[in-house]
């Protein structure tokens, strides 16, 4: 059974989840307070973490940051939680290496299927990665260890912004819309909320400095790597 830990202040809601998820098929493990929730995902490792932005003892862009910065937890797919739902915010949550991101109020089921939906991304990614390196550009991918250099030097990408990538420079050349970036890449079956691509892909290029000017934007459609 997978572990999902989920760091939300608001008991009820904490419970709700952890029941709703539970039912499911996962286990659940509830924790109210920021730096408890981050003592407890580096000490017990879960498969994926709900986690809210507005937390008391640490706040939840901290508690992400913290758990990007540890090689043991710097790959677990993360949600983002919270009632803030302006543009700046999500992209404040994945700046900071958040995968997804659901606002209040949602529903339970909305909040089922997106962890699903993260979790299969997640699992697919572990079970297909290849054992080579590829190379566009200055960009280096190793695919094996999951690591990415830029013009010599290592980048950190959370494991969505590596997804994204590695689709890209695999299908050099090809131009992909966000809708299909989104099934693709985030294993969403309808079109979704399309800024999500585009946060990313701005934060990827921003990462990547001037190498990541091989992706390009295709404009009215979406994104493609040219060298």
């Amino acid at each position: 059974m997978k572990n999902v830990l989920i760091i939300e202040d608001e008991k009820d809601l904490a419970e709700l989840l952890a029941f709703n998820l539970e039912k499911e098929g996962y286990t659940a493990v509830c924790v109210h307070d920021g730096k408890m929730g981050l003592e407890r995902a580096l000490a017990e490792i879960p498969d994926l973490i709900l986690l809210d932005l507005m937390l008391p003892g640490l706040l939840g862009t901290e508690v992400c940051k913290e758990l990007r910065k540890n090689q043991q937890t710097a790959h677990i797919p993360i949600i983002m939680i919270t009632a803030k739902g302006d543009e700046i915010d999500r992209v404040v949550g994945f700046e900071v290496g958040a995968d997804d991101y659901i606002v209040k109020p949602f529903s339970m089921r909305e909040v089922a299927l997106r962890v699903k939906a993260v979790m299969r991304r997640f699992e697919h990614e572990v079970q297909t990665l290849p054992t080579s390196l590829f190379t566009i550009g200055e960009i280096a991918i190793d695919k094996e260890r999951h690591t990415v250099l830029s013009a010599g030097s290592e980048i950190e990408l959370t494991s969505t912004e590596f997804k994204l990538l590695l689709y890209l420079a695999e299908k050099k050349g090809c131009v992909h819309s966000r809708e299909q970036l989104l099934q693709r890449v985030w294993s969403y079956n309808n079109a979704g909320d399309t800024r999500t691509v585009d946060t990313h892909v701005t934060r990827l290029r921003a990462k990547l400095g001037t190498p990541g000017d091989i992706i390009k934007t295709v404009r009215g459609f979406g994104y493609k790597i040219e060298e």
